[in-house]
């Protein structure tokens, strides 16, 4: 996968998305991609457990299974001012290597396959845009797909939650 990397890099600009496959979600009018060997499982939206004075962004924490699992709204990381609770409303647990997250969104369509022919860069925005955890773009038929770079719009959760282990697991890291 590095030798495939390397050669859409230098094909398609600065993207560092690769070819494979993706989930694709809807938060409000945009759709955006993380590639699916991040994605452990989507559940439906439940209430978390407040945490106190944790972000905006946070909503709480959930017991996964005997894990504590930080919920991270991503409509409010993203920017978006209307976090509005469906029937479609959506938890996408990801396994962030070091940690277990769940993000909020408005809704899941579908795993796409991506060809090196249908990724391109992220464009390169001034101002108050910030496309650091934007790794591409991908064109999916009539579909404009903003592929994340989910580590880096994230990486602030591991701190998130190693303040929020259980002793048993605070005791096996």
């Amino acid at each position: 996968m590095r030798g495939l990397d390397s050669g859409l890099n230098a094909a398609v600009g600065k993207s560092s998305s690769s070819a494979g496959q993706y989930l694709s979600f809807h938060i409000g009018a945009e759709e955006f991609g993380i590639d699916i060997l991040s994605v452990q499982e989507i559940r439906s939206y439940e209430q978390p457990t407040r945490m106190p004075r944790a972000g905006d962004d946070v909503l709480g924490v959930v017991n996964l299974r005997g894990v504590i699992v930080p919920i991270i709204d991503l409509r409010i990381r993203l920017g978006n001012a209307q976090a509005v609770f469906t029937t479609s409303t959506v938890v996408i647990v990801l396994d962030l290597r070091t940690h277990v997250v769940g993000v909020v969104v408005d809704a899941v369509n579908d795993v796409v396959s991506l060809t090196q022919e249908m990724l391109r860069p992220a464009p390169s925005l001034s101002g108050p845009v910030d496309t650091a955890y934007i790794n591409g773009l991908a064109q999916v038929e009539e579909r404009m797909l903003m592929l994340l770079d989910i580590h880096t719009l994230l990486r602030d959760t591991s701190t998130v939650a190693a303040e929020i282990r259980t002793p048993a697991e605070a005791s096996v890291a």
